[in-house]
């Protein structure tokens, strides 16, 4: 009879689920991760006992996966946007009573140059980009959003450079010329000049913390004085939550040793 080695789930794609698994691997702890895309997946280093699976996950998969794989605990070190699928996860373990743990990056706090609002709909609903030169740095599937503002605002958006990326930046609107496409990081001279190339007048973020760049926005809207509007993280999932590494390792050691 083949004894399978039990298996960490980590839910990645982020700077810290590298991080994470860079910690846990040495500490003997066999790792499946999961990330949306092939470019995500060369975050990671080849190891013997790490497993990258690339492609979405839905609701109806994960059981099978978790049998499949052997899972017997998760850690969601995904984007702190990436709503949908920790609420799918989150769900999925307290009906089976499946040990869950959220790794939260920290939250910046918010300066006088910051506004922020708590959603998408609140910045759509308000007028906070009327008439002015709007840098949008929230990512390509956000963009259909603004597309109704394209006549009440000059918007410019930093898209990464993939395809359909352009496409959906496209069809919501935003010509070429508004348009730069750069994988971050990026340096704090390319962001400076990219702003004053464009003029901007105001900066539209989300809440992503350090590893999403949020830092180097702050000072920079500091020193030129350009408003930064912030896009609040939706609410925390239903959870075990935790910003300290160590506690991911004895989360691992409780229940895959």
């Amino acid at each position: 009879m083949v004894v399978k080695t039990p298996r960490l789930w980590l839910i990645g794609g982020t700077g810290e689920s590298r991080e994470l698994a860079e910690k846990l691997l040495p500490q003997g702890f066999s790792i499946v991760v999961t990330v949306t895309t092939a470019i995500a997946a060369n975050l990671y280093s080849v190891h013997p006992r790490l497993t990258v699976r690339v492609g979405r996950l839905t609701e109806p998969d994960i059981p099978d996966f978790l049998q499949t794989e052997n899972i017997q605990a998760i850690v969601d070190a995904s984007h702190p946007f990436a709503v949908q699928i920790s609420q799918t996860v989150t769900a999925i373990a307290q009906q089976r009573n499946f040990p869950y743990l959220r790794f939260e990056r920290p939250v910046l706090s918010v300066t006088n140059q910051i506004v922020e609002v708590p959603d998408l709909e609140a910045l759509l609903q308000g007028d906070y980009l009327q008439q002015k030169r709007v840098l949008l740095t929230l990512g390509a599937n956000w963009l259909p959003h603004f597309q109704p503002l394209q006549s009440q605002a000059v918007l410019f958006a930093r898209i990464l450079p993939r395809l359909e990326s352009l496409q959906t930046a496209i069809a919501a609107g935003f010509t070429p010329d508004r348009l730069i496409a750069l994988r971050p990081p990026i340096s704090e001279d390319l962001e400076r000049a990219l702003w004053q190339q464009w003029q901007i007048e105001l900066v539209v973020t989300k809440a992503s913390g350090t590893a999403g760049g949020e830092t180097r926005k702050q000072q920079l809207a500091q020193q030129l004085g350009i408003p930064l509007i912030r896009i609040a993280r939706p609410q925390p999932v239903n959870g075990e939550i935790t910003q300290d590494l160590k506690q991911v390792l004895e989360f691992c050691q409780t229940h895959l040793t």
